[in-house]
């Protein structure tokens, strides 16, 4: 086990918010450059939450704001994400080992997806990935993020082609991954899957409806990981 620490959480959304702050100790409520930051426990070490926003520049700028105030060992990015593999089911839980942008494309000298500079694939702490709780329903794999809510098969099959191994797909996991690195952060995005584009006729109905049976505990995962750090 590590020593105490800080931990930032990160959701895009207030309903994914709202799944957070109850498993939090002891919250207080600070407002830092416009985000309210949510500071508890969990176990021993001190968690620090916000909701930054949908989408990438959003994103970016919650996960540049949480670490230059808190300075956070490790940021998890939790939330919903689309499902883009069939195994992978609505209330599946999704673990980044590997995070790409899908709507990223600099030239011929780098790869599609790639910002010139940076890797192609943004790395999951594998720390982090080591306390995954084992059982039916947690998936290992690549999250694809853009500026983009995938609601047609058309638009997934687009991604599919240059990221065949994709098991979901978000909006702004690419960008706080983006910004950990630079950073130095360890970083994770952990994902419920909401809706699975192309599967249904409707996912767009798919993922409202998902908030009316959004599974509380699924997001007890961020909780497993941190108190068990």
């Amino acid at each position: 086990m590590i020593k105490d620490m800080t931990v930032g959480v990160i959701a895009a959304m207030g309903k994914e918010l709202q799944m957070l702050l109850p498993l939090l100790h002891d919250c207080e409520t600070m407002q830092m450059g416009g985000l309210d930051f949510h500071r508890g426990k969990m176990g021993r070490h001190d968690v620090v939450a916000l909701q930054c926003g949908i989408g990438k520049v959003n994103a970016a700028i919650g996960a540049l704001t949480l670490i230059n105030h808190f300075n956070p060992q490790y940021i998890i990015n939790s939330g919903v994400a689309g499902g883009a593999n069939p195994m992978v089911k609505v209330m599946d839980a999704v673990a980044g080992e590997r995070v790409a942008y899908h709507d990223v494309w600099c030239g011929p000298e780098n790869l599609v997806g790639q910002v010139q500079g940076m890797p192609l694939y943004f790395v999951g702490a594998s720390e982090l990935l080591d306390l995954l709780p084992v059982r039916e329903g947690i998936h290992r794999g690549l999250i694809c993020s853009g500026d983009q809510f995938i609601d047609t098969r058309d638009a997934l099959e687009d991604i599919k082609r240059d990221f065949p191994d994709a098991l979901a797909v978000d909006m702004e996991s690419g960008a706080i991954a983006h910004v950990c690195h630079v950073c130095h952060v360890p970083f994770l995005a952990l994902r419920v899957i909401s809706d699975s584009p192309g599967a249904s006729r409707d996912n767009t109905r798919q993922y409202m409806d998902f908030w009316n049976d959004a599974p509380r505990e699924t997001f007890n995962i961020v909780k497993d990981i941190i108190t068990n750090l």
